[in-house]
């Protein structure tokens, strides 16, 4: 099962991606992660990762790439994944595509959370107010950017994926577990067991 989730920042889609790596023992590849381990264990890929970042640069798709090809490729994937921060643009995801083809491995489902903005603002507001250990990024003013940055860059693949067949759209302004219902209703039905 290879699938992705989408949807804005404060959506939930970690909650619900830890809920999924539980139900079925896929590891959720985070772009971050998968950035720092590679830089970590020296690879090629990885100290050319390592000089960008040094640089104050973003890593390109092509790297980016490299990356996610060889972390797929480990034992722990073998069964899927699930896709964290990538792709955010339409290039990354013909980039995906091109290379899950390569491997002959398809992707199965794309889950968007869909959300209401006004009332993620909202739940950022009360998690800062209510919470002791917010994260820093954790303001409307930060959330507000990040959300126009999504609308721009990400939300452009909602449209992208449904043409292929493969969006399923669940609500996620509902409670956690009743998200989690809906996505274990989508997995049943592209086959996730």
């Amino acid at each position: 099962m290879i699938l992705i989730l989408l949807g804005p920042p404060g959506a939930g889609k970690g909650t619900q991606a830890e809920r999924i790596v539980q139900r079925l023992g896929i590891p959720q590849l985070s772009t971050g992660d998968m950035l720092r381990a590679a830089v970590a264990a020296g690879s090629d890929v990885g100290q050319k990762a390592k000089a960008i970042m040094d640089r104050g640069e973003l890593v390109s798709d092509d790297i980016m790439v490299e990356i996610i090809s060889a972390r797929i490729d480990e034992p722990d994937c073998a069964k899927g994944f699930i896709l964290d921060g990538f792709p955010r643009t339409l290039v990354q995801a013909d980039r995906l595509a091109d290379l899950l083809a390569g491997k002959g491995r398809p992707l199965n489902v794309v889950i968007e959370l869909r959300v209401d903005e006004d009332a993620l603002l909202e739940r950022i507001r009360t998690r800062a107010a209510e919470s002791k250990d917010a994260r820093a990024d954790d303001t409307a003013e930060t959330l507000k950017k990040r959300l126009s940055v999504y609308r721009e860059q990400t939300a452009p693949l909602i449209p992208y994926y449904e043409e292929k067949g493969l969006l399923r759209v669940v609500d996620g302004m509902r409670s956690i577990d009743e998200v989690t219902d809906a996505i274990n209703a989508v997995l049943n039905e592209v086959g996730a067991g």
